[in-house]
């Protein structure tokens, strides 16, 4: 599954393609499974809109919509004036096999292509997902529902300023409110970093290699950890997503940037997925276990 860096990989190489760029039809397929909004939902919300900006959050990409209100409903020219521009997002989580790219139309669509974005410029951004486990959903950021309750009907956390996410940003978190996550928590500590409730965005891999450089052993419990060791893993963790996001993220599956580029961090991986290789750093066989019904890599010697 497309973890931080994936996410963040693709959803920046899809704003530098498509930033300004306006939608002007919308083709999605017959299967439900992808859309946590209704399709009539998605379609009136992307049709015409322009793409303002293309970001991550958590591990969804929100991409940010705007219309002209006269765009959106017909009314006089005076009154179209004085009307604030609509504002919504179209959200976008790849779920275990999901991409998403920009390409030429005509290029060869993918066999597992859910959705397609036609803009003005002829170029279409796809949504490929051949597992299904992808969702497309939409928010409405000018309806009075969404700034009051934070809700929408499809599940995910929003506030007048759109999609938030449900836990905290691991890249940008303070040493305190890093501590809080885990205060009193019983469960180990790979389990709670996989807890998208608490920290959003890290996964399977980025947990176990931030797990190694921080010494921590995965079914350590979270609440017994140190200050001193619980600093260690919240910078081991900035480290390591900083530098995956650099090299483009881990291309271990199915995982593709907005270009079908694959990424390289999985070259600097030290114990995901080495299971019976020696330790990088002490030569000791390294162990896979399971935690929380998870396949988790560590080195019996390095991490305590």
């Amino acid at each position: 599954m497309p973890e931080l860096p994936e996410v963040e990989t693709i959803a920046n190489g899809v704003d530098v393609r498509v930033r300004g760029r306006t939608i002007i039809s919308v083709w999605l397929s017959s299967k439900p499974e992808p859309f946590r909004s209704t399709p009539a939902e998605l379609v009136k919300a992307l049709t015409g809109s322009t793409i303002e900006h293309v970001r991550r959050v958590g591990k969804h990409i929100v991409v940010d919509l705007t219309r002209d209100a006269a765009a959106t409903r017909r009314r006089s020219i005076a009154a179209s004036r004085k009307a604030k521009p609509w504002r919504g997002q179209w959200l976008v989580h790849l779920g275990m096999t999901g991409s998403l790219l920009v390409c030429q139309p005509d290029e060869p669509t993918p066999k597992h292509t859910h959705a397609i974005l036609q803009l003005d410029d002829a170029r279409e951004v796809r949504f490929v997902d051949p597992r299904r486990f992808g969702r497309l959903s939409v928010l409405d950021l000018s309806t009075e529902a969404t700034s009051k309750t934070g809700r929408r009907d499809s599940g995910v956390s929003a506030h007048d300023k759109g999609f938030i996410g449900p836990g905290q940003e691991p890249l940008d978190i303070s040493a305190d409110a890093f501590r809080a996550l885990f205060r009193g928590r019983r469960t180990p500590i790979k389990s709670a970093l996989l807890n998208q409730k608490l920290l959003h965005g890290v996964g399977n891999i980025y947990a176990d290699e931030s797990l190694f450089r921080a010494g921590i052993r995965p079914r350590r419990q979270a609440g017994r950890l140190t200050a001193k060791e619980l600093e260690r893993l919240r910078t081991s963790i900035q480290s390591v997503l900083r530098e995956a996001i650099t090299l483009g993220g881990s291309s271990v599956s199915d995982y593709v940037d907005a270009s079908g580029e694959k990424g390289f961090f999985q070259l600097e991986h030290k114990v995901y997925l080495r299971t019976g290789e020696s330790c990088l750093v002490c030569g000791t066989p390294i162990r896979r276990i399971l935690v929380a019904g998870r396949g988790t890599h560590f080195c019996p010697h390095c991490q305590h």
